[in-house]
């Protein structure tokens, strides 16, 4: 549930007035304007060219799609034009980027900035009290008003164990400044968490007090800001609920989340990805376990049902229980016993085992609705049958491959691989792109410094679904070629099964080698689990012996601390996969070295990859060189461009994929290095060619 269907358009006085948004743009960024002159930032004719075409696609509600290099500042150049737009018309500006890292940067440190330039003049100060807010998920936010009926309802709703939980959020609410699930440490067990979050229509302005509860204040907030900050993953998931349309103004309203809005998608090259697996079908073990033990527990004899439902109701939840764990049994032994991920490509491959104990809890629950009086029970009940509904939709899709226009698969996840999911995805995400963003008849601004593929931004103005954008692609201001030294090795082994075993020994022996060799820190990126953890085996003892800080994605740390310790340790070396190749900031000596390791092309395996290409190939396209390779491309820029994140950083690239010499598609990789030149190096000559910057 996400439950923001208010009208969240913030407050004007007289009306919406002429916008000056492109006028004042061209002036702040300018060299004699408020950013040189009283805040003595450095003058970028990158930005400043930015500024002035997203400030005219937002005057104009257009599509733009524009690329702009590592230091151009594109934060700013997206939040001053928005922030004066959305002040002058009365609109808001929605912001989603892809990592929290740089929701956190445009948090405290942009909009703050922005603050400062509004500040600078008269005829700024207008803007200068603009309100902003993050948008999180409901679920995230503790709601006073259900901890206190769950407290009271203790007995009927909790174990012994669960009430000693269920304390230490009460406790915990007593200090809590945002009520925000993150802020807990220990987190809470999800089980309590769930009877006491915001994810639930007992908590709304009809039964909660916004002075009181966490997310009804975050909510009025959001009526009244006139930037929200969200990520990529919530914003399609508010789209899924209905975004703007469903805000009751019918289907012609513009906007894509909120009637009037218009949006910045930033980190924009990961859109096609998080878009893909927000349209489609997520539905596992583990959620159907826990939406109907929330009714009733077997364990515990707690639940909903025990105090509202009976003796029958309850049996109704303990055949579901059982007929779910016949079904993903099912599922698990006689579809994901060879592989983990399994593509699904005839229907009924299953007995819907569950849609006649489902179907009798929905009619059920229904039926115990309808004898209670209107207030918060009675719409809580409503609730579960509408979950309930929505568990039964979802298992007769996957049975059925209800989409003509997806792809199905089971995969099995979790520490011990237990947890059997059911997904689909769109096998096209551009039509859902083109309806639900393009289609909006308000301003869309795509921005990153990796759109391009190839040189040219329309492959993925394609896959957007964004025909006819603008596009716009400007340079890094930074000086590549004195501060970036990149080296090729000549001699790695070509992927092959029956030299696995010896790639992996040179690919520890290089490794090992250049990091030994440059001072501050190294990221080296993966494209397989297994492989770097086998070549951690290889050389963590060497590096603790040696004192040398080494950090390992899926240890102990997540993607962040990992980060964080990175920037503190300054020497340290980092291995990380697929969520490191992008996102990660870490300027100055702490990061000087970026190893990649094998180029990042997607398996061809994965439902999805294999069902897009049979797609390209079904209209007489060829799958490597309009989707595998665009996207390695784009990936692989990302990885390089974690390295110089300013003008003064100096750092190495050591590519350890000798396909970049020996196959032709390898020109398109090195023509995408922002240095330019390269050079190459084999075991019997590294020790003279390889020199890092002192």
């Amino acid at each position: 549930m996400i439950g923001l269907h208010d009208d969240a358009r913030p407050p004007t006085a007289t009306g919406p007035k002429p916008t000056r948004v492109r006028e004042l743009t061209l002036d702040i960024f300018s060299e004699a304007g408020a950013l040189c002159e009283s805040l003595h930032l450095e003058h970028r004719p990158e930005q400043a060219q930015m500024a002035g075409t997203v400030a005219t696609a937002m005057r104009d509600d257009k599509a733009l799609l524009f690329e702009a290099g590592t230091g151009v500042g594109k934060s700013l150049a997206y939040l001053i034009p928005g922030i004066i737009h959305a002040t002058d018309q009365g609109r808001q500006l929605i912001v989603s980027t892809h990592t929290i890292s740089l929701q956190e940067q445009i948090e405290q440190k942009d909009l703050p900035i922005c603050r400062k330039v509004f500040k600078t003049s008269a005829i700024l100060a207008p803007y200068a009290g603009f309100r902003s807010t993050v948008l999180v998920g409901k679920s995230n936010y503790l709601c006073p008003t259900r901890l206190g009926h769950a407290l009271a309802d203790r007995s009927t709703l909790f174990a012994d164990a669960d009430y000693d939980e269920l304390q230490r959020l009460a406790k915990w609410a007593e200090t809590t400044k945002t009520g925000l699930r993150h802020d807990l440490k220990p987190p809470p067990r999800p089980e309590v968490w769930d009877a006491v979050n915001a994810d639930s229509s007992s908590c709304s302005r009809k039964h909660c007090d916004e002075q009181k509860c966490h997310y009804q204040r975050a909510r009025a907030r959001l009526r009244t800001a006139q930037v929200v900050i969200v990520n990529h993953a919530l914003l399609f998931a508010l789209i899924n609920a209905g975004g703007a349309r469903a805000h009751g103004a019918g289907t012609d309203t513009r906007g894509v989340l909120f009637p009037d809005d218009f949006l910045v998608l930033d980190e924009a090259h990961t859109v096609p990805e998080v878009a893909t697996n927000s349209f489609g079908l997520s539905l596992s073990s583990y959620g159907v376990d826990r939406a109907l033990k929330y009714l009733f527990n077997p364990r515990t004899k707690r639940g909903l049902l025990r105090k509202l439902g009976g003796a029958p109701a309850q049996q109704l939840v303990l055949d579901a229980l059982e007929a779910s764990r016949q079904f993903f049994a099912f599922i698990a032994d006689k579809i994901l016993t060879p592989r983990p991920i399994v593509r699904i490509r005839e229907s009924d491959v299953a007995e819907p085992t569950l849609d006649g104990p489902l179907g009798a809890l929905h009619r059920l629950i229904g039926k115990l609705a309808d004898k209670l009086e209107d207030g918060r029970e009675h719409d809580e009940m409503l609730e579960q049958q509408q979950r309930i509904k929505g568990l039964q939709a979802g298992i007769t899709e996957w049975l059925t491959l209800g989409d003509k226009g997806h792809v199905y698969w089971a995969e099995r996840s979790g520490r011990k691989q237990t947890i059997v999911t059911l997904r689909s995805a769109p096998i096209d995400v551009a039509p859902e792109l083109r309806q639900h963003l393009f289609g909006c008849r308000t301003s869309v601004v795509c921005t990153s410094a990796t759109l391009a593929m190839g040189g040219s931004i329309d492959p993925l103005a394609s896959r957007l679904g964004a025909d006819g954008a603008r596009a716009v692609a400007v340079k890094s201001p930074f000086d590549f070629e004195r501060n970036m030294r990149i080296y090729v090795a000549a001699d790695v082994p070509l992927p092959s099964p029956k030299e696995a075993k010896l790639a992996l020994d040179i690919l520890a022996d290089y490794i090992g080698f250049c990091t030994e060799r440059v001072r501050g820190g190294s990221l080296v990126l993966f494209t397989s689990y297994a492989d770097m953890r086998s070549v951690a085996l290889a050389l963590e003892p060497s590096w603790r012996e040696a004192g040398r800080p080494f950090l390992l994605q899926g240890a102990d740390l997540s993607r962040t601390e990992l980060a964080h310790q990175m920037r503190t340790l300054g020497n340290a070396v980092l291995f990380g996969t697929d969520s490191f190749w992008t996102g990660v900031d870490v300027p100055g000596t702490a990061l000087s070295q970026v190893i990649v390791t094998r180029l990042p092309f997607d398996p061809p395996t994965h439902p999805i990859t294999e069902a897009q290409c049979e797609h390209i190939s079904g209209a007489g396209g060829n799958p490597f060189n309009e989707l595998t390779l665009p996207d390695a491309l784009i990936k692989f820029r990302q990885g390089i461009g974690r390295l110089i994140r300013n003008k003064t950083d100096r750092g190495v690239v050591t590519i350890l994929d000798s396909r970049v010499l020996a196959k032709t598609y390898g020109r398109e990789f090195l023509g995408s290095l922002p240095a330019g030149g390269y050079e190459r190096m084999d075991r019997t000559d590294r020790e003279r060619v390889f020199r890092p910057f002192p």
